[in-house]
């Protein structure tokens, strides 16, 4: 099993939805990426190189949820799987992307799609 870095947190404002207002008009998504990485070569080299630069990562995550719009979570999950996997250090990827503010017609507090992906 590989080692893993996990980015929990990432937060941007993206036009995704499967309604008209939601993609208009926006709304703040959440998102959590963990990485399944060996981090034996980073460990050994203490150099940032040998690993993935999280700060990198981070803001090309956030550009995803802010680019271009998707109707379903779903498919903003798996923008983000595939840019994760990119990277051929990455061995797997779990995305979870939050939609605190969905169109759901009763109180709650989250909704959450977690997608996992494994290099084939």
């Amino acid at each position: 099993m590989p080692d893993r870095i996990a980015l929990r947190g990432l937060t941007a404002r993206g036009r995704h939805g499967w309604f008209a207002h939601e993609r208009e008009n926006g709304q703040e998504f959440t998102v959590d990426v963990v990485l399944g990485v060996d981090t034996r070569p980073a460990a050994a080299s203490d150099d940032l190189a040998d690993t993935i630069d999280y700060g990198s990562l981070a803001e090309r995550v956030v550009d995803v949820v802010a680019g271009e719009p998707v109707r379903l979570v779903e498919t903003l999950a798996q923008r983000i799987a595939d840019l994760c996997l990119d990277d051929m250090r990455v061995e797997d990827v779990e995305v979870t992307v939050h939609k605190p503010e969905a169109p759901v017609p009763v109180p709650f507090g989250d909704v959450t799609v977690t997608i996992r992906r494994t290099r084939t």
